[in-house]
Parts: C-alpha cells; structure tokens; sequence
C-alpha cells in the first residue's frame, strides 16, 4: 500500500535555506560538491514516498540566481565509454544530456571539467563538441601521490598545475554522471586556487543518503547500502561527530575514509579546518521532513527487497555478482524481512503453483492485489494489467475489454510476418489494441483512463518479464521485481 512519509514542500523551503546559510558562512562563495542524481532521483523517491525524483532540481530552481553548475567527467571514462548503469548510456552522451537538461530549466551551466585528463581522440571529440556548443572545457590532471601527498596536492605542482575554473556566481554546483569522476578534488582545486587570488571561498558536500540524523539501522539508510551493493559502500556512525560532538550520526565508509586527507588539505590551504568531522560537511535536510516514519520504514524495506530480487536476475542474466546478493541477503537478515513479505510476490507465486504458467500479480495502492495469468493470447504482465484496470474502473472481471477477433490479427502479425515465436500480446501489444478498442467501447476508454492510478504500485512476475514488459511497466510509474527464472513462453 503506497502511503505518503515525506513532505517535499517543506525540503525545498529548508534544503534551500540552509544551502544559502552555508554560502554566508564562508563569506559569500560556496562549492557544493552534488552526490547523486539531481533530477531523476527515483531511489529516494522510492524510500521517501512523497520526495519528487526531481526534488533537488526544484530546489536548485528556488536558488538559480545565485548558482552555477560545473559538470565534472573523467576522461579516462570517456575513453573507456563508461555506461551509466541505469540509463544505459555513455558518461560523455550523459553530460550532454544533463547540460542541456538543466539550460533548459533556466539554470546556468558555467563549464565542463575534463579530470585525469591526458589528450585521447575519444577526449578530444567529446571536447571538441562541447566548445562548439559554447561552454568553456577545463582539464585538471592526475597527481602523482593522490589523495594522501597532501604536501605535493596542495601545491603548485598538484592542484596548481590544474587549469583555473571561471566562476562567476557565489553558489557553484559540481555534478557529474556517476560516480568516481572527481568531484571533491575539483572543488579543493578551486578552493586552492581562489586562495591564491585572494578570494575566500567554502566547501560543502549534498549527498541525499545515508540520512546522517537517523539511526543507522534505520531502513532508509540501510536501502541506501542495498542500493550501492555493486559499490560496497557501508554506513558506519562517524566517528569524527561521536569525539568533536558526543552526538551520534551516520555518514559512509568513504566519507570517513577520505576525512582526515580532507582536513589536512584545509589546513594547507587556509591553516585550519572549518569542519570537525564528515557530518559537519553535509547540508541534507531531508531527515527532518519525514512526516511518517511507518510509511518511510516500510517503503525501504520493500526497496531492499526489490534489490534483491533484481541481483537475483542480474545473476542469472550475467551481470550480476555473488558478493552483492550476498550482501544483499544480509541486509535483509539485518532488517528481517524476506522476499515473500512483498504481497505480489507471494500472490503471483501462488497462482503460477496453481496454474503451472508464468503469473503476475499487483498490489494496488489501497493495498489491493490483482493477478495476471499466462493464457493462449495474453502473457501473465499483460493479463495482470488489463485485469487491475478493469478493478480500478469497476468493470466486472468477465467484460472482455479486447475482443478475441481484435488480438487474433496481432497475433499473426507477429508470429507471420515479423518473425515472433511467442503469440501472446505483450504489454505495449495490449495497450495499444486497447487504446484502439476505446474509440468504440465505453469499457475501453474507462479502463483506460485509470492507466495513472498504476504510478507507485507493486508487481512481481514469477518469471524474467521480456525486456519490453518492464520498459513499459516502468513507464507506468510500476515497480517490478522477478523472480530468478525464465520460460520460452515469456519470450519475444
């Protein structure tokens, strides 16, 4: 059941504010080092119901006078066409995306950071192509010693030898696609260098998860470390808050790893540090706008199952790891739940015991669940589907919303002419000969217009869904997890 937990209007008011306090506190100029993604954030809209994937965005939106955005890409992953896992696509191709993303929201994107950069054709292409859509390119290089040379980084051959970013606002953004791109090192570049021209400048660090004011245990933080199994990222209570403070917080291992390189870089530039531990460098507010923590708890402990559920898959289909189901499995022993707590996976079991055949099942938002069962025209995601807009729109279950003599010609336009083996009409088939249906039959149109209530609800399929079922599934707004297996009837 989908129950709201979090109150975005206030996180933009309060995420805002206390980014423009922080700015004040270093007298005016402030590098915010961005952690995951700005605006389409769906794992904290997940784990945090009623946080919009574009929460961060809109927050920025409320500061866009004051701010820039740096985007920072290391060339060794443009060589090496490093893919962004969820999208699908290469960092270079995603820094275009997010650039012309955010320009297109009004926010000014000042310039784009080429680190570890050493000249490539591939580097050079990607650089080539921003300077003719008219942003300034930077390099900042690799550092002989880096990150624990503190002496040689924070000197005129390390961070000196980095060109200078122009920056021309007091809030300056460094994002980046993913991971591991050099995002803090840019910003102690800048730091060092704005110290050499006189101009006093901050550092601080907006990362979403862990929530540093809630217990570690706590699902959403413990989703957090689901979330970067691949990673093997761990919270830990840090360690710095707990001796400066005797206030306990959350933080992760690499945060509190790279403190003390931090710390000693801020007495080389400044001759001290303004943070006493990792904590202290955040500015999340997200912590102190759950309204329902049972909904929030909830919401996580569902996600950290449908991890699992999708390593399990990742496995089979071999691009998955032993040691992330592994860890995957002890966070659920920590959190004590287990894969059938999740309605629709029970239920979708249940009915492909009984039948024999792939089946499917959702769990609607007031906690109402629907199965789908696999039959001579319809795979178990398309049967399930049709069967939960038909409850939505209160239309008896025996109404047959797509006549036979309807799907029949589909059916032979795809095993005779475009060379399908499966007949059954997979999800994008059924939607589109319902859509035709709704011109005719009131039914139809009725069941059709309840295709926005599916937004945030839970479907599990007792087998591996064609890759067409779960793109359409996730356009939906649904959330779906398989279990570990395939059938040739499933397939295109």
């Amino acid at each position: 059941m989908y129950k709201i937990g979090f109150d975005n209007d206030r996180y933009l008011k309060m995420q805002s504010s206390r980014i423009r306090e922080r700015i004040g506190e270093f007298g005016g100029k402030l590098y915010l080092e961005f952690g995951g993604k700005l605006f389409d954030d769906f794992h904290a809209s997940r784990v945090l119901p009623g946080f919009e994937p574009d929460s961060k965005l809109q927050m920025l939106m409320q500061l866009r006078d004051e701010a820039e955005i740096v985007i920072v890409i290391s060339a060794q992953d443009i060589e090496n066409c490093k893919v962004r896992a969820d999208l699908g696509i290469t960092y270079d191709v995603d820094a275009v995306r997010l650039i012309r993303a955010f320009a297109g929201r009004g926010l000014m994107v000042g310039s784009v950071v080429l680190t570890k950069y050493a000249p490539h054709p591939k580097v050079d292409a990607f650089e080539k192509k921003l300077r003719s859509m008219g942003y300034p390119v930077y390099h900042h290089y690799m550092i002989d010693g880096y990150p624990s040379n503190i002496s040689k980084i924070v000197s005129d051959e390390g961070y000196g030898k980095n060109e200078y970013i122009k920056t021309n606002r007091k809030l300056v953004i460094i994002t980046a696609p993913g991971p591991g791109s050099g995002k803090m090192a840019t910003c102690l570049s800048q730091l060092y260098h704005e110290n050499k021209r006189g101009i006093k400048a901050g550092y601080a660090k907006f990362e979403t998860f862990p929530i540093w004011n809630l217990p570690l245990s706590h699902p959403v933080n413990m989703a957090y470390e689901a979330a970067t199994a691949d990673l093997n990222d761990i919270n830990m209570i840090d360690p710095w808050h707990l001796e400066a403070y005797g206030e306990t917080t959350v933080n992760y291992n690499r945060d509190v790893e790279i403190f003390p390189v931090l710390k000693a870089t801020f007495y080389r530039i400044y001759g001290e540090c303004p943070y006493k531990s990792p904590t202290d460098m955040g500015v999340n507010m997200a912590g102190n706008c759950i309204v329902d923590d049972d909904a929030v708890r909830e919401a996580s402990r569902q996600e950290i199952v449908r991890r699992y559920l999708s390593a399990l898959c990742a496995n089979v289909k071999g691009s998955g790891t032993k040691d992330e189901i592994y860890k995957l499995e002890l966070l659920m022993n920590q959190a004590g739940i287990s894969d059938s707590d999740r309605k629709c996976t029970s239920a979708s079991r249940a009915l492909a015991l009984k039948t024999e055949q792939p089946a499917a099942a959702i769990e609607l938002n007031d906690g109402t669940v629907i199965t789908g069962k696999t039959s001579d025209l319809l795979g178990c995601a398309s049967a399930m589907l049709l069967n939960s807009l038909k409850h939505l729109a209160g239309i008896n279950d025996k109404v047959l919303l797509i006549l036979p003599e309807v799907i029949h010609p589909i059916q032979e336009l795809k095993v005779n002419h475009l060379g399908n083996h499966n007949p059954r009409l997979h999800t994008d088939e059924v939607l589109l000969a319902l859509s035709i249906s709704a011109v005719t039959d009131k039914n139809a149109e009725k069941a059709m217009a309840q295709l926005c209530r599916l937004k945030n609800c839970e479907v599990h399929s007792s087998v591996m869904l064609a890759q067409v079922d779960e793109n359409v599934l996730k356009k939906l707004g649904i959330r779906l997890t398989c279990d570990p297996k395939s059938k040739i009837i499933n397939e295109s």
